[in-house]
């Protein structure tokens, strides 16, 4: 376990560069990211909880890890005509590419130390029973294994080729349905909080860098000069402070939401959100665990956010390999999984409360579904788990409260309003204010969308030689399609696998 941060009441700084309200991987990548490019920027860091990466990015919070778009469904949709649209599984691993490139980049230059503490090689599996089902999936795979994003796509329908890739997916399963799988042998699992909080220890070493914890971001009010007042209270004293900054990122989760409604930015205005929280079921029995080495999702019920796509998970979390069955879905008005009920009624403003009464009749599939999870008994979720593990046993399994995720609701001219599935960053027009929210795929492509964030926040030195240049030096793909670029995408693949320790 990593030791936690000593709690401790350090004086605010009245003046910096940069502020990152929340202590997330976002903030954390973004703030190594600028110390990199401009080595004497100012940065402060504001986060309410005792510790870094505690919140949504913690590995137990995180619904799903190392999204590269191999074995998540959700993000190819099956068209009216039967076709599969593959176009967002492309950028999603495109993506995960740039963040592969940064992460090297971090161990090689030792800002960060050992890479098999954040990152393990897992194999990512599609799982999916029933004749229309393995069709979809088939389309999916044609789609799929002869673009160079996927190559190595492995399919299969013999069940003894399945079992030797998961045994207890397949052990005690009837042999009446149809069943296929496809399998890329190259996926990893990604422990984003033990990663966010290497970055903050780095960024912590570095001169003109403060983090403090146990301090939450309350306000940015313009200072009439171009920058931001930040308002700041010390949970440690009750004490208020402010500080004035000449840029804002606010990267904190589900809390993000409200301290955007408090900047006066036109930006802001339509923005609402939906929180839904989660539910893991975690495996105690050593002999399961040991013989499951795989992320196999298969197709989420009708109605079920993105999240909520259930997976059979093999997680390694601070040194430990864990398996986790999930996420079942559960409903509070809490935006953070540390917040308050309060959170969603007081999101509710003039400017948004149309878009979000559209998009809730509009996804009345979501609510029923919703409300069927909250009614699920021990075990009605032990019959969901023995879909996927038909052998399991409710007493080899314990129910584990999972992180909260607040899905985005913006207005919209045809629809009124309507629900994002996804991560959307807000930014002002003149870029002194940044803002993160959604959720997935979220921390997996943190760097790209970062590294993309720059040229809307720090427009003149996005452009100059010394900035490229440096972003090339941190992510080689950055900017490239590497779907279009396969030598550039073996090069990286191969060169990133032997610095993160991964075949």
């Amino acid at each position: 376990m990593q030791k936690k941060v000593t709690k401790s009441i350090k004086p605010i700084e009245k003046q910096s560069d940069v502020v990152l309200m929340g202590a997330g991987i976002m903030s954390a990548t973004l703030g190594v990211i600028l110390k990199e490019l401009n080595p004497n920027i100012t940065i402060q860091v504001f986060e309410r909880l005792d510790e870094a990466g505690t919140e949504s990015s913690d590995a137990w919070n995180n619904a799903g890890t190392g999204h590269a778009a191999f074995c998540e469904l959700n993000y190819t949709p099956q068209k009216a005509d039967g076709s599969v649209d593959i176009a967002k599984a492309i950028k999603i691993a495109e993506q995960y590419e740039v963040s592969r490139e940064f992460w090297s980049y971090l161990v090689e230059k030792k800002l960060i130390s050992d890479p098999s503490s954040f990152i393990t090689q897992v194999p990512h599996m599609s799982l999916v029973w029933g004749n229309t089902n393995v069709e979809f999936l088939r389309t999916r795979y044609k789609a799929m294994h002869t673009n160079p994003m996927f190559k190595g796509m492995t399919w299969s329908e013999n069940r003894e080729e399945m079992a030797q890739w998961a045994p207890i997916v397949m052990k005690g399963r009837s042999d009446k349905d149809p069943l296929a799988a496809t399998r890329m042998e190259i996926g990893t699992d990604v422990n984003f909080g033990t990663l966010a909080r290497g970055m903050f220890r780095h960024l912590s070493k570095q001169p003109g860098v403060k983090i403090h914890y146990n301090v939450e971001a309350l306000d940015l009010d313009p200072d009439g000069k171009g920058g931001w007042n930040v308002k700041v209270k010390n949970l440690l004293n009750d004490q208020k402070d402010k500080s004035n900054t000449k840029f804002v990122f606010i990267g904190a989760g589900g809390a993000t939401l409200h301290l955007l409604k408090r900047a006066e930015i036109e930006e802001r205005n339509g923005y609402g959100g939906f929180p839904v929280g989660g539910l893991w079921l975690k495996c105690h029995n050593k002999n399961l665990i040991q013989d499951h080495r795989a992320k196999v999702y298969g197709k989420a019920s009708v109605g079920a956010p993105p999240m909520s796509v259930p997976h059979i998970d093999t997680r390694v979390i601070d040194g430990k390999k864990e398996l986790l069955f999930g996420p079942f879905a559960a409903f509070s008005t809490k935006f953070l999984k540390n917040g308050s009920l309060m959170d969603l009624p007081k999101s509710i403003k003039l400017d948004n409360a149309i878009p979000m009464i559209f998009a809730g009749l509009k996804n009345m599939p979501l609510t029923k579904y919703l409300i069927e999870q909250l009614r699920l008994s021990p075990e009605d979720r032990l019959v969901s788990l023995q879909e996927y593990v038909p052998s399991a046993r409710l007493e080899d399994w314990e129910l584990k409260e999972a992180g909260q995720r607040v899905q985005v609701i913006k207005k919209d001219k045809e629809q009124g309003g309507v629900l994002e599935f996804g991560t959307e960053v807000v930014v002002s027009a003149d870029g002194t204010v940044a803002a993160l929210l959604g959720a997935s795929p979220g921390a997996s492509t943190a760097a790209a969308i970062m590294m993309g964030m720059l040229s809307k926040c720090f427009k003149k030195e996005f452009k100059t030689d010394a900035w490229q240049s440096k972003l090339k030096e941190m992510s080689p793909s950055f900017g490239v399609a590497l779907s279009k670029d396969e030598k550039l995408l073996q090069r990286s693949r191969e060169h990133t696998a032997s610095v993160l320790h991964l075949k």
